[in-house]
């Protein structure tokens, strides 16, 4: 892959938006690669904890406008043909990924980019970072999930005055309002993006997926509907070696030795 790096370290994968000369912006190719990488990683059974971040000083200008005038010249093309594409084919691969995805934001995070990070399960920001939800600055909408991610994580009313505004914030007010888990030192971000994957590493691998299964249908549920699905995804869960190994290691007085199956 050209424009994606994916690498291993024991349990962890690690993807890499790799096309720093453009502040990682995405276009085609990139797109299809990073779709490549989350399939892979999603399959591959040795994972049980990704990180997402990029090279360079920016995390992801969002869509590459200059592919987009490009296609835009065709008289038959539609800007809804790219985002069907592109942009929700990643989004689906990241929030149904069974296992934990964090992104390590090492910069700025723009448009598609913001919205990118903001659909991992734990977002991670370096002290250098900025977030700006540009659509309406070129007068668009956003995309890549933003309008269904943004009244989720920070209410309607700062959804709507970021979204329409374009106004760029700080990583510090990011996390004030509960857009990302924090702010880290723009040296230690993967550090900090590594610790926290060694403790999933560590952890239940099977019982994550299906608590971020349960949290992620949550918003759609009313709760009659949301306490059959706990009871459903409580029957897999119990299914697993890694349960029968979390109650010996109780009734042995012991820490558990997850396998992550």
């Amino acid at each position: 892959m050209q424009y994606i790096e994916l690498s291993q370290s024991d349990a962890i994968a690690t993807i890499r938006l790799n096309r720093p000369a453009k502040m990682n912006a995405i276009m085609r190719e990139m797109a299809g690669e990073l779709q490549q990488a989350l399939n892979k990683v999603s399959e591959n059974e040795t994972v049980r904890a990704v990180i997402l971040t990029a090279n360079g000083d920016g995390f992801c200008a969002g869509q590459d406008l200059k592919e987009a005038v490009e296609y835009g010249k065709d008289p038959d093309a539609k800007l809804s043909t790219i985002v069907h594409n592109t942009y929700n084919p990643i989004v689906k691969a990241i929030t149904g990924m069974p296992k934990p995805v964090i992104a390590a934001v090492n910069g700025t995070a723009a448009g598609a980019g913001a919205n990118l990070a903001l659909a991992c399960d734990i977002v991670l920001a370096s002290s250098r970072s900025k977030f700006v939800q540009s659509f309406t600055g070129i007068a668009l909408i956003p995309d890549t999930a933003g309008t269904w991610m943004l009244p989720r994580l920070i209410g309607m009313a700062r959804a709507k005055y970021l979204a329409l505004t374009a106004e760029e914030i700080s990583p510090e007010y990011a996390e004030q309002i509960g857009m990302i888990h924090s702010v880290v030192d723009h040296t230690h971000l993967e550090e900090e993006a590594l610790k926290l994957a060694r403790k999933f590493t560590s952890m239940p691998t099977q019982a994550l997926a299906l608590t971020k299964k349960a949290l992620n249908q949550s918003f759609e549920n009313n709760m009659n509907d949301q306490l059959e699905l706990e009871a459903h995804l409580q029957e897999q869960a119990g299914l697993t070696e890694d349960f029968n190994e979390g109650i010996n290691a109780f009734v042995e007085k012991r820490a558990p030795k997850f396998g992550g199956k």
